[in-house]
């Protein structure tokens, strides 16, 4: 009997929408949508394939991780996309969390310090069509100042605290989503009004560090 992989990846798709993020409070409706159309299984190693719904990250190689559903989940949602933001992506790992923004946003430009995951999430995000997506090797402490003001700011990565660069580059009106912090790291939400900075933290996190440098 032939097993039909995409079948069952779809359900269990369907399961991680329902379990691991509506009954957790995700309630914006074009989150769910878009993650509930993303097919996973694409951004993590074969190896992992079978475990690509599971409500935890999983190893992408070179120490990183792609992070669990539902915190790529409420990261999307504290972000409030009204569907034309300019983005700047900090970490893009595997590509995953870019292919979401793609869907919720205008344009998004997605930085990555190593350079064989920028290259291979490159790859999959040109082969899922998100043609409004830029992925680029480079440090992300120094953000991209020529392309600045972003609208949103997302951190995939743990800055001990959140550089004055990316600040700086944060539109007025601006929301800046990050998680902060070395041995005990919280999410924050960062919004710029007139000049001025709003901080509020969301919940406790655990994410790979921020660290300087684009490598090899």
């Amino acid at each position: 009997m032939k097993i039909d992989k995409d079948k069952i990846m779809k359900e269990q798709r369907e399961w991680m929408i329902k379990e691991h993020l509506i009954a957790r409070g995700i309630s914006d409706k074009k989150v769910l949508e878009v993650m509930g159309n993303l097919a996973r299984e694409k951004f993590v190693p074969s190896k992992y394939m079978v475990d690509s719904y599971g409500d935890h990250p999983i190893p992408i190689g070179h120490s990183q991780t792609i992070s669990q559903p539902y915190i790529v989940a409420l990261m999307s949602e504290l972000c409030e996309f009204k569907g034309d933001e300019k983005v700047m992506e900090i970490g893009c790992g595997s590509g995953y969390q870019a292919a979401i923004l793609s869907a919720l946003a205008g344009n998004v430009f997605s930085l990555e310090r190593i350079k064989p995951l920028a290259e291979n999430a490159a790859l999959i995000l040109e082969e899922l069509g998100c043609s409004n997506v830029k992925v680029i090797h480079s440090d992300g402490f120094d953000g991209l100042p020529h392309e600045a003001p972003f609208d949103v700011i997302l951190l995939t990565a743990a800055p001990e605290s959140i550089p004055q660069t990316l600040i700086d580059q944060l539109a007025d009106g601006g929301r800046l989503v990050a998680p902060e912090g070395n041995t005990v790291q919280q999410l924050v939400r960062i919004r710029k009004k007139s000049g001025k900075l709003n901080s509020e933290t969301i919940t406790y996190v655990s994410f790979v560090p921020m660290l300087k440098g684009a490598g090899s």
